[in-house]
């Protein structure tokens, strides 16, 4: 008998032993979700990320920022929806185009109300933070944690907004996003809780002020000056009529640091004091020591015409290129960070750019134009669970796709209203990438406004590309990226481009019904705001040195 109950109780153990295994094994096959960074820059060209190959890249190269390439994927044909800073990040924000996010230019104020990619994840138990650069007018919602420059806040000693209020901190903004970053990273990597960041830099926008242990960082590179610095803009009125050239609407002492004189330090025509103003008398001495000797070897060379054109786009190209470094030593310190605390596999590391960007190509600066430089985003992705290394995505992609792919990641089903894709299957290889997307529609709305491009919507192919510019201005431009990739030639009512034309304007007319483009979008403006804009640019420019 007691031998019976023995065994019937082994068996009972067994049993329960086995139970308890299997129950074991289903709690270790739950997928933990993954941590999510968002790193965003401000105008961060992707010919200035040396993953991408460009020859000015070379000579300035971003290893830190190469290393998500290295490690995970890089895209060569993601894309904004509207090429502008605050209608970009709206987008990234809400998974929707402009019109339906309701940003459309800069000077809108964002619906914070709307449900956004944080409130979805925070509904899914992760906490959420944005540090740097919001520049969408309301207060963040759906973080748990914010501390945002104010507006599109200064390199030096900046201004921050949190909930308790605003607070000038001393040092350099891109160094202090970073630093705050990895602060919150550090409080919250032992929670419950998986966590959402983006890390939000102002580098490298306009004035390109680089920070003092790079002053100098490029001055003995001569960079190639691009194919295209002199271009006519032929068939291209819109081009022709921009405030956007290097040497034309570049302010000499605000953007490109040249003094009045030689031997002084005081800068020429600097109609935004305040980036300057702002610097101790330390870092002013520093700063004004870097620059005195190029600024005093320039008048003294007296240049003039196309010398004096090459001059300034130097000047631009190194402070912009040095402005850059500290970006991507901020995510090498990142990237250190995680790998020290074990976070790397189970986090997902984006890194990108608010639009593309131009540096000197047709001549210019800035974005907003549908042509590729300025509507073609940076986007690298590094996750060793799913994403395998070096991993390249051809696929055609938008910041439109952002927030639906971060919430696949997530576990969170992605809402309906969402007009963009998980780039999930592109990412892990269940989907080709020329069967993603065989078409992307483009809206910009911010005219009259600073550099004067004319409203514009189009739609682009994996070969073609039509835009119409409207406004002041009724004008249908066409390219063949094939054979023309820096788009110089509109080939718009090109007999032999008949047919692909008439496609165009069909799948055109197709997105703008999936989207829910209404005529709303295509209002103009009163030609006396546009003359009173040209007017008032003309006075803020002052007068060039030519």
């Amino acid at each position: 008998m007691t031998k019976r109950i023995l065994a019937v109780t082994l068996a009972m153990l067994a049993v329960f032993s086995c139970g308890k295994k299997k129950e074991t094994e289903q709690v270790a096959e739950t997928p933990k979700k993954p941590n999510i960074i968002f790193i965003m820059t401000d105008d961060h060209a992707l010919q200035a990320i040396s993953a991408y190959g460009y020859p000015i890249s070379q000579l300035a190269k971003t290893p830190n920022i190469d290393r998500l390439a290295k490690n995970g994927a890089l895209f060569t044909n993601n894309f904004c929806t509207n090429s502008l800073c605050g209608p970009s990040r709206a987008t990234i924000l809400t998974g929707k185009f402009s019109h339906m996010n309701g940003f459309r230019m800069n000077g809108d104020k964002f619906d914070n109300t709307q449900k956004t990619l944080p409130k979805y994840l925070q509904e899914a138990g992760y906490k959420t933070a944005v540090i740097g650069k919001w520049h969408l007018s309301s207060d963040p919602t759906g973080f748990d944690h914010w501390d945002i420059l104010n507006d599109q806040g200064n390199y030096y000693n900046p201004e921050f907004i949190t909930t308790t209020g605003k607070v000038v901190t001393d040092g350099y903004a891109t160094d202090l996003i970073t630093d705050k970053s990895i602060a919150w990273i550090d409080e919250n990597k032992k929670g419950d809780k998986p966590f959402f960041l983006m890390v939000h830099h102002k580098a490298p926008h306009r004035n390109w002020m680089p920070a003092l242990r790079h002053l100098n960082m490029y001055d003995s590179i001569q960079f190639p000056i691009p194919d295209t610095y002199y271009a006519k803009h032929e068939g291209q009125p819109a081009a022709q009529q921009q405030l956007m050239t290097i040497y034309d609407d570049m302010y000499e002492g605000h953007d490109l640091k040249i003094t009045k004189k030689e031997g002084s330090p005081k800068l020429a025509h600097n109609p935004w004091t305040n980036d300057f103003d702002r610097m101790t008398p330390l870092q002013r001495k520093v700063w004004d020591s870097a620059y005195q000797a190029k600024n005093d070897a320039f008048h003294k060379a007296n240049l003039h015409g196309k010398e004096l054109a090459e001059y300034k786009y130097q000047r631009y190209v190194q402070d912009y290129l040095a402005t850059i470094a500290s970006v991507d030593e901020g995510v090498g310190k990142i990237l250190d960070y995680l790998d020290a605390n074990g976070l790397t596999d189970n986090t997902i590391v984006v890194y990108t750019s608010d639009q593309g960007f131009y540096m000197g190509e047709n001549g210019w600066f800035d974005k907003r134009f549908m042509y590729e430089l300025s509507m073609k985003q940076p986007l690298l992705i590094q996750y060793p669970e799913k994403i395998q290394k070096g991993k390249i995505v051809s696929g055609m992609t938008q910041n439109l796709d952002f927030a639906s792919t971060f919430l696949d990641y997530a576990g969170v089903q992605i809402p309906s209203d969402f007009q963009g894709k998980s780039l999930r299957p592109l990412l892990e290889n269940t989907i080709k990438d020329d069967n993603f997307r065989d078409a992307l529609y483009y809206h910009y709305y911010d005219y009259p406004a600073f550099h004067m491009v004319k409203r514009h919507y189009g739609v682009r192919t994996s070969r073609y590309k039509l835009i119409h510019f409207y406004d002041d201005i009724d004008v249908w431009e066409m390219y063949d990226l094939k054979t023309d990739p820096e788009e110089q030639h509109n080939i718009y009512n090109s007999p032999e481009y008949a047919s692909i034309q008439k496609e165009l304007h069909a799948r055109l007319k197709e997105l703008q019904t999936e989207y829910k483009v209404t005529d709303k979008e295509l209002e103009t403006t009163p030609k006396e705001k546009i003359d009173k804009a040209y007017e008032n640019f003309k006075k803020l420019r002052g007068t060039p040195i030519k």
